[in-house]
This record gives structure tokens, C-alpha cells and sequence, in this order.
């Protein structure tokens, strides 16, 4: 923001209106020198001066469901480098060069930053330059239309007229702010876009590693089940056992396998969907998917940094502030308008028969003035109560912005440590399972119990695996939930922008390539 003088105004309802009749006897050197006098002192702003609010925030986490999690300055920036995955390391690199959103989004920041020429265009003066070709003849009865007695000629003309609308309450100044704010929302808008893409992206990388696994021990248990459906066959053969234990083993194994297909299904719908977050076709990546591979892996010990920090990291909440201001210089721009608006007209031009562009030719003029909107119906302080209200609203959302960030980031600590839980008790129950599993098959081989009992056991032993897959996946899902709740995956800058604001983005933002 510039610096300029506040104006007060907040009195304006006793306004002298005498002497409104004229400029007296001023003469013209005086009203011009009045005008750029006015202009010298352009800057001073009516409207309220806008300061950031200030948010109380906790002083740290809650310690009771954080246990685990450092309050050190975490590394976010990178945040993906920690899981220790070159081919997720690869496909957020694709994602920042070709995915459609963040192409979107730098279009936005293109527009604010033109909007933002336009507002600084006012403080210029808007020059016209016009000019014109006319042959003509007078009719005989009114003589000749030239000083040689033609009644035949050419008459030219060309001019520079121009217009300078003077500062004097800010509202140019006002609306510049408004712009500048705007662009820098944008560019903040580019960040949070960055931020949820790359979580995006390794959302369903993960869920990639995740149904791989789960397939894994579905077709594993579904191997298992198939041989010992043979083995009640080859009983039922040799009248060991009864028909019961044959269809018991193959309603066993039919319910393994219908489990494949629909994870399968998700399989393919997840790598479809990272290949579209790649700005590429949904088959794109399924050749370099399909071979099954590990789940990234998961550091214990994070860092989650303290609440204060969120205001200056969150991409959506900085968006919010920026938004604010925008909003509350929008409130000048209108206050301007119950004040006069001084203006300063001009021409210079030639206009002739031959010869039109001399010194003698010349036409010059000079046209200060001003309008004031003195009876409006109340539509000028009706409009200043509407950006009164937006600017409330604007407000209202800022907070709720910083409010919810600090719900993101707590719900998702919360979810990784009881998840983390979770996990390392299903990793208890498969081990189990298992045991359980090989303990029943030697009990019904040698008949001391029956099919039943194995039915169970392999039932939930493919039922424990397929939920610890699930939820290795899910504790760094809820990993990588905690750095987008950060505002992980850009790196900081300095608040505002006032020079140069384009090369600090393509320089410092990896703005996809050849967005401009």
C-alpha cells in the first residue's frame, strides 16, 4: 500500500453551498494555478485507513491429542521429499508444470495485474489525438467558401485533446490500493491452489500404493482359500467329511474374490484421476503405475509448528486478508464521490485550408472544472453502506478462514495420531490372524475340529490385512493432510508485491511452464 494522508470526512453533512454561481473574476492563469495547487496536494485519501486485523491465537496445539508431533519449525516447503518416493517426487514436478488449475489460476493473476494497470492508469492524463479531411462548395448565392474566391476547398484539422482528473480525495489513490490488494489475492490464490493439488496428487499416489496392497492379499488369501477348497474335495471324495465343508469353502472363496474386481475398479479410477491432476489423459500413467510398489514412507516424529504461524503460511487465509483490503479501500472510492471531482481539460490542434500545420494556424484550449454530485436521491452514501457491508462480510470471512485453518490443522494431528494407533493394532491382529489361521487348517486336517472354524479364521484373517493395508495408507494420507492444513508446498515471500510482481511469480512460484 502507498503511503498517503488520511482525510477525515466522516462530518459531511453541513455543506456550504454559497458562491456557487461562478469563479467571480479569476482569471484563467489564477484557476490553472489553483488547479495544479489542488494537484500537488493529490494523495490524501478519504475512507478508512486499513490495518491487518489482529487474530488471537492459541499459544500451542492441543498437547493431549498432539502427543507425538514437535512444535518445531516444520519443513513444508518440500513436504513430499520427506516420504522418500522418487515416483511421487516426479509426478508433483509433472503436476506443477501441467495441470489446468494452476494454469487457471496464473490466467487469474494475469487479469488482476492488468486490472491493476488500469487503476494506475488514472493517475495520468488520457490523451486523444483526433483529426479530419473535409472537401466541400458553397452554393453561389453565399459566396465563395475560400479567401482566393473558390467556392470549391479542402479544409484540414488535427488536435491532441487531453484530460487530467485531479487526486484530491484519493479516490484514484483508493483504487489503486483496491487493484493492488486484488492482484496480490490472486497470487496468493495461485498458492493455495499449488497447496491442495500437490495434496491431491499425493492423496491418490497413496491410494495407488494402498489398493496394490490390498489386491495383493486379496488374490494371496484367495490362493490360499482355493487350496483348501481342494482339500475339502479331495475329503468329501474320500468320505472323510461331509458336502456341508465343500460348499462352506466355496462361498469362502467367492466372497475373497468378488472383493478383487471392485478394488481393481478403484485402482484404475485413481490412476485415471492422476493423470488428468497432470494435465495429461486419464491413461496416461497407467504403464508406469501398474507395477505394485511399496507405501511412502511415514517418519514418526513431525513438526507441526505453532498456530501464529498459520497466518503467515495458509495460502487461503492470506487470500482472505489480501480480500479484505481490497474491500475496505473500495469504500474511499466511493466516499470520493460526495466530494467535488476537479478535472483538468485540454486541446491543441491546427486547423487550416493549406498548409494547416503553422504557428498561425494553431488552436489552443484550456477547460478546468469540476462536478459534484450534490443531489443524488441518496444513491452515492447508499453505495458507500453497500462497501461498508461487503467489507464487513470480507471481515467476517477472514476470520472464519483462520478459524477453520486452525480446525484443519487440529482435526488432521488428531486423525494421524489416532490412525498411527489404529495401525500398529491391526498390525497385532494380522500377526494373529495368521497364527490362527495355520493353527486350524493342522486341527481340521487331523479332525479334531471342523470346517467352520477354519471358514472363520481365513475369513478374518483376509479381513485384518486388507484393513492394516488400508490403514497404513490412511496414517500417511493423514500425513500428508496435516502439511496441506500447513499450507505446505510454496515458500513464503514477502507479504506484499510492488514492483516486479510477475517475475517474483514465474521466479519464485514454478509457474507452469509457458503460462505467459
Amino acid at each position: 500500500m502507498e503511503d498517503i494522508k488520511e482525510c477525515d470526512f466522516t462530518e459531511m453533512k453541513h455543506v456550504d453551498y454559497t458562491n456557487r454561481n461562478g469563479l467571480g473574476r479569476s482569471s484563467l492563469p489564477a484557476l490553472l494555478l489553483g488547479i495544479l495547487f489542488l494537484g500537488m496536494f493529490a494523495g490524501c485519501a478519504v475512507g478508512p485507513r486499513y490495518r491487518t486485523p489482529e487474530m488471537k491465537l492459541p499459544d500451542a496445539w492441543q498437547q493431549k491429542m498432539t502427543e507425538g508431533i514437535l512444535e518445531e519449525e516444520p519443513n513444508i516447503q518440500t513436504w513430499w521429499t520427506t516420504l522418500q518416493d522418487p515416483t511421487l517426487n516426479s509426478l508433483i514436478k509433472r503436476a506443477a508444470a501441467g495441470n489446468l488449475s494452476l494454469q487457471e489460476a496464473f490466467a487469474r493473476i494475469n487479469e488482476a495485474h492488468a486490472n491493476l494497470g488500469i487503476a494506475r492508469s488514472g493517475r495520468f492524463p488520457a490523451v486523444d489525438g483526433t483529426g479530419y479531411f473535409e472537401r466541400s462548395r458553397n452554393s453561389e448565392d453565399f459566396g465563395p467558401g475560400s479567401a482566393d474566391g473558390k467556392l470549391t476547398d479542402n479544409y484540414y484539422g488535427t488536435a491532441l485533446d487531453t484530460t487530467w482528473e485531479v487526486d484530491l480525495w484519493g479516490r484514484i489513490t483508493r483504487s489503486i490500493q483496491s487493484a493492488d490488494a486484488s492482484l496480490q489475492a490472486m497470487v496468493d490464490n495461485y498458492r493455495d491452489v499449488l497447496v491442495v493439488l500437490y495434496a491431491e496428487i499425493a492423496y491418490n499416489y497413496i491410494d495407488v500404493r494402498t489398493l496394490q496392497e490390498r489386491i495383493k492379499y486379496a488374490e494371496g488369501n484367495a490362493g490360499t482359500q482355493s487350496k483348501t477348497l481342494q482339500l475339502t474335495q479331495d475329503r468329501f471324495k474320500a468320505e472323510i467329511t461331509g458336502e456341508l465343508d465343500v460348499r462352506q469353502a466355496e462361498l469362502n472363496l467367492a466372497r475373497t474374490e468378488s472383493a478383487i474386481p471392485t478394488l481393481k475398479t478403484d485402482l484404475a479410477q485413481a490412476i485415471n484421476r492422476l493423470g488428468v491432476l497432470l494435465g495429461e489423459y486419464p491413461e496416461a500413467l497407467h504403464k508406469e503405475l501398474a507395477q505394485a510398489k511399496p507405501m511412502p514412507r511415514v517418519h514418526e516424529k513431525i513438526s507441526a509448528g505453532l498456530p501464529a504461524e498459520l497466518l503467515r503460511q495458509r495460502p487461503d487465509i492470506r487470500r482472505a486478508e489480501r480480500q479484505l483490503a481490497a474491500q475496505t479501500a473500495r469504500i474511499g472510492v466511493a466516499t470520493a464521490d460526495l466530494l467535488p471531482q476537479f478535472k483538468l481539460d485540454g486541446a491543441i490542434g491546427f486547423q487550416g485550408t493549406k498548409d494547416f500545420i503553422d504557428h498561425s494556424r494553431m488552436t489552443w484550449a484550456l477547460k478546468p472544472n469540476f462536478r459534484w454530485k450534490l443531489f443524488e436521491g441518496g444513491a452515492v452514501t447508499g453505495q458507500i453502506k453497500v462497501e461498508q457491508a461487503r467489507t464487513e462480510e470480507a471481515l467476517a470471512n477472514y476470520t472464519r478462514t483462520v478459524l477453520a485453518g486452525l480446525e484443519d490443522v487440529e482435526d488432521s494431528m488428531v486423525a494421524y495420531i489416532q490412525e498411527r494407533e489404529r495401525r500398529d493394532i491391526l498390525a497385532r491382529s494380522v500377526v494373529a490372524a495368521r497364527r490362527s489361521v495355520q493353527l486350524v487348517e493342522t486341527l481340521y486336517k487331523t479332525g479334531l475340529t471342523d470346517f467352520q472354524n477354519v471358514q472363520d479364521m481365513q475369513r478374518t484373517l483376509f479381513l485384518q490385512q486388507d484393513d492394516y493395508a488400508e490403514s497404513q495408507g490412511q496414517v500417511t494420507k493423514d500425513l500428508v493432510r496435516i502439511y496441506k492444513a500447513l499450507g505446505g508446498g510454496w515458500s513464503p515471500d514477502e507479504p506484499t508485491y510492488k514492483k516486479g510482481v510477475l517475475d517474483k511469480v514465474k521466479g519464485k512460484l514454478k509457474l507452469p511452464t509457458g503460462a505467459l
